[in-house]
């Protein structure tokens, strides 16, 4: 009995001491597409990013990395934008610019002209030149970057696009 009562104990002060730990920013990240049919041309690429309320800086961009799939999908940075909201409920449109990196073929960076407050949802709409011609799963991995961050920037997780045959 002196056991259990010890180990109840130590048990209660782990639990405790785990309630004590700061909570990590996390970032809730969602994809969807206008058309999963291969090669149409008409589709449009929703991207939206929850910005976490509390403990996260503005967001100043995001880079998009394609991970997976069967052809590389370019976008149009012309047609392409941001706004404030989720995929079904637009609000105030974001300005924008997209960013290529030369050395890397799969990846485009978002920067927003204002930085993103904590506590938003942002969509970043992409529209690709075409969809690709090879059916199957396409993987994005994303990273945000805050204001004034010299680093890589934070995983914000991978968003998942499906493809099928355009019969």
């Amino acid at each position: 009995m002196k056991h259990i009562s010890r180990l109840s104990k130590a048990v209660l002060a782990f639990s405790f001491g785990m309630l004590m730990l700061p909570i990590a920013k996390t970032y809730a990240v969602d994809a969807n597409t206008t058309y999963n049919q291969t090669s149409v041309a008409a589709a449009t690429y929703y991207f939206t990013v929850a910005v976490p309320a509390s403990g996260a800086k503005p967001l100043q961009q995001v880079t998009l990395t394609q991970i997976q799939g069967g052809e590389d999908i370019e976008f149009d940075a012309k047609q392409s934008s941001a706004f404030v909201g989720t995929s079904d409920r637009t609000g105030e449109n974001l300005p924008v610019s997209l960013v290529r990196n030369p050395n890397q073929n799969d990846s485009v960076t978002i920067q927003f002209a204002q930085p993103l407050p904590a506590g938003k949802t942002v969509t970043i709409a992409l529209k690709p030149y075409r969809n690709p011609n090879y059916d199957g799963v396409y993987l994005f991995h994303l990273k945000a970057a805050p204001v004034n961050q010299n680093t890589e920037g934070q995983s914000l997780g991978v968003a998942r696009l499906q493809f099928y045959p355009n019969y």
